[in-house]
């Protein structure tokens, strides 16, 4: 078996138990970017990088659907995007929680799911390597406050 077939048998299994499709990552992505330009706290993070939104989401849709599905659409760096962006712990409790709602509006269960248990990982790995990049290397069950940084950092 190839490595594509490979792919294409674990994305078929995932589609199996979630009903994910590519239409439902888009209206995931295009429900929770709305959301994100309205939220006084993430929205300005995004308003001041993002000029054209549509390549944006659209590279979303990408991310989301290699995220999901494993289909290897995504071919970013996402990790250099976010690491000088000014952003922290709260933020990222922010985005989690507009995306969680989003997706459980717009999917079924196991698909929401599905999402929110990837979204969980990558916040978690994005907020490490954030305050890795100012320097800060978090413990267990620690989180970056961009307020402290440089100062011990409160437990979560």
């Amino acid at each position: 078996m190839t490595g594509a077939e490979r792919r294409e048998q674990i994305t078929a299994g995932i589609v199996e138990r979630t009903g994910i499709t590519e239409a439902m990552i888009e209206r995931l992505v295009h429900g929770f970017y709305a959301k994100v330009r309205k939220d006084p706290m993430i929205g300005p993070v995004f308003e001041a990088r993002i000029n054209d939104w549509e390549p944006h989401l659209a590279q979303m849709c990408a991310f989301w659907s290699s995220v999901a599905l494993m289909t290897g659409r995504y071919h970013g760096t996402p990790m250099v995007k976010h690491m000088p962006l000014p952003i922290d712990a709260a933020h990222f409790d922010r985005w989690l929680e507009l995306f969680e709602a989003t997706a459980s509006e717009l999917c079924p269960p196991a698909a929401a799911d599905h999402f929110i248990e990837r979204a969980r990982r990558i916040a978690a790995s994005l907020e490490m390597g954030v305050a890795g990049g100012q320097g800060v290397m978090l413990g267990i069950g620690e989180r970056y406050r961009r307020a402290q940084a440089g100062a011990r950092q409160h437990r979560a």
